[in-house]
């Protein structure tokens, strides 16, 4: 599958992926941002990203960054769906207890690139019961 990403600032980097095997490239901000604690920002990529009609890109933290500073990804994982043509923004937020800056140029989330399938909607009067039924939310257990 190939993945099309049209550069629309001079400071923007091509996803990468960091070693073979990866399921996420490394997307980098194309500015400084300062996030205070408890506060989200939209941090720029600088790239416009052409899908597949058949795929989306989930957008995802960095697990160094949730875990040395507090920082993910708001709305994790967002979704990029096929037809948007907009910049790659990413949504973090610092859930640390010092402000955090981000570096022009730092690796800021990955993009994992997957398929699509689509549901064929159908309403029914019911539905084929299970051996669970309607127990969610630790119905399993505590662990």
């Amino acid at each position: 599958m190939t993945v099309r990403f049209k550069k629309i600032s001079p400071e923007a980097v091509l996803p990468a992926y960091a070693h073979p095997g990866d399921a996420g490239m490394d997307v980098r901000s194309v500015e400084d941002v300062t996030i205070q604690p408890g506060a989200r920002a939209l941090v720029r990529t600088g790239l416009v990203m052409e899908l597949p009609p058949d795929a989306e890109a989930q957008v995802r933290p960095r697990s160094g960054l949730a875990f040395k500073f507090g920082v993910t990804v708001l709305n994790s994982p967002g979704t990029i769906d096929a037809g948007y043509r907009g910049e790659v923004g990413v949504l973090l937020v610092n859930h640390g207890d010092a402000p955090f800056e981000v570096r022009k140029g730092e690796r800021i989330a990955q993009l994992v690139i997957a398929s699509v399938v689509r549901a064929d909607i159908e309403e029914v009067a019911s539905v084929d019961s299970t051996e669970r039924g309607e127990g969610g939310f630790g119905s399993t257990g505590r662990a």
